[in-house]
C-alpha cells in the first residue's frame, strides 16, 4: 500500500510504501473509524435514555391538557351560572316593569286621566332628524348595564309608589270630604234649628235637614265615603242609617222606605245607601239628614253647600 504526501507550499511529493503490519493497522483504523463513531453514538444515546425522557414529556403534556379541560370547564360553568344569573335577573327586570305598568295604569284610573293619554302597554312614539354629527355608538358592559337598569327602574318604581300614595290618600281625603245633598232630586223642605212642629204646631228643635222628593223610591246617597254603623229602625226615625266617615263625622239618613246596607258595610261617596220613604214619625216622604262631629249634632247645611274637593 502506497501513501502520497503532498505539500501544498512547495508542490513537492513524497510517497511512503506501508507493508506488513502497518498495512493491516491502518487499514483497521480506515474501516473501523466509522463503526467506532456509531457505536460511540449508541451509548451516548442509550445513556440519554430516550424512552424514560419521551414517556416524561408524554405525561406532562398529558397533565397539561388535563389542567386545560380543567380549566375550560369551571370556565364553561360559571359562565352557565352567570347566564343563568343573568336570565333570573333580567325576569325580576320583567316583572317589575309589568309591576310599574300596572301601577301607572292604576294612577292614570285615580288622577281621572284620559285612558289614551298614557298607554302603557305601548312605547311612546319617538323621532327626529337624523344629523350628521352622530357620535359613534359604544356598546356598554353588560353587566354594568342591567345593574344600571336594576337601580333606574328601582328608582322609578318608588317614585310611582309614592305618586300613588299621595293620590291615594288625596282621593281618600276627598272621598270622606263631606259635600253635598243625601237625594238626586228634590228640595230642601225643612232646615236645621228651631222649626214649627209639624204634628203639634209648637215651636220645636230640628236636629236635621229635610229633603223632600214627591214620592217614595228615590235614592237616598251617602255624602261621604265610610263605615255603616247603624242599619235599622230607630224610634222617631223610621228605618235609619248611620255612616261614621272618621275624623269624628257621623252622617244620619232617616225615614227611609228600605235599606240597601248592613251594619259594618263599607260604602262609597255617592253610593245608593236607601230608599226615600215615610217610615218612623214623618208627614209624607223624605230624607232626614243629620250630620255629628265628635258626638254633636251640628248645622248640614255649611256641608250641603261646600264646594267638592
Amino acid at each position: 500500500m502506497k501513501l502520497i504526501l503532498v505539500d501544498q507550499r512547495h508542490g513537492q511529493t513524497r510517497t511512503i510504501v506501508l507493508k506488513g503490519w502497518l498495512k493491516g493497522l491502518l487499514s483497521i483504523c480506515i474501516l473501523g473509524a466509522p463503526v467506532a463513531f456509531a457505536y460511540l453514538g449508541y451509548q451516548f444515546a442509550v445513556s440519554q435514555d430516550p424512552q424514560e425522557y419521551s414517556l416524561e414529556v408524554s405525561q406532562g403534556w398529558n397533565e397539561d391538557l388535563a389542567n386545560q379541560a380543567d380549566a375550560l370547564e369551571s370556565l364553561k360553568q360559571e359562565s352557565e351560572e352567570q347566564i343563568e344569573a343573568l336570565t333570573l335577573r333580567l325576569a325580576m327586570l320583567q316583572a317589575r316593569l309589568l309591576r310599574m305598568e300596572a301601577l301607572g295604569e292604576r294612577i292614570t284610573t285615580v288622577a281621572q286621566l284620559d285612558s289614551g293619554e298614557f298607554n302603557f302597554s305601548n312605547p311612546p312614539g319617538l323621532g327626529g332628524p337624523l344629523l350628521s354629527d352622530m357620535v359613534p355608538y359604544s356598546p356598554p358592559n353588560f353587566v354594568e348595564a342591567i345593574t344600571e337598569l336594576e337601580q333606574q327602574i328601582a328608582d322609578r318604581a318608588q317614585q310611582l309608589e309614592i305618586l300613588e300614595g299621595l293620590m291615594l290618600e288625596r282621593q281618600f281625603e276627598s272621598e270622606v270630604f263631606l259635600t253635598g245633598r243625601p237625594i238626586r232630586q228634590g228640595w230642601m223642605s225643612s232646615p236645621f234649628g228651631r222649626r214649627t212642629d209639624p204634628f203639634t204646631g209648637q215651636i220645636a228643635w230640628h236636629s236635621g235637614v229635610d229633603f223632600a222628593t214627591g214620592a217614595a223610591g228615590e235614592d237616598v246617597i251617602a255624602v261621604a265615603a265610610g263605615v255603616v254603623t247603624a242599619a235599622g229602625d230607630r224610634q222617631g226615625y223610621g228605618l235609619t242609617v248611620d255612616v261614621n266617615h272618621g275624623n269624628g263625622y257621623v252622617t244620619r239618613y232617616g225615614h227611609a222606605e228600605k235599606l240597601l246596607v248592613d251594619v259594618g258595610e263599607i260604602i262609597k261617596k255617592g253610593q245608593t245607601i236607601a230608599l226615600v220613604g215615610s217610615t218612623g214619625r214623618s208627614t209624607g216622604p223624605h230624607v232626614h239628614f243629620e250630620v255629628y262631629k265628635h258626638g254633636r249634632v251640628v248645622d248640614p247645611s255649611s256641608y250641603i253647600h261646600r264646594t267638592s274637593r
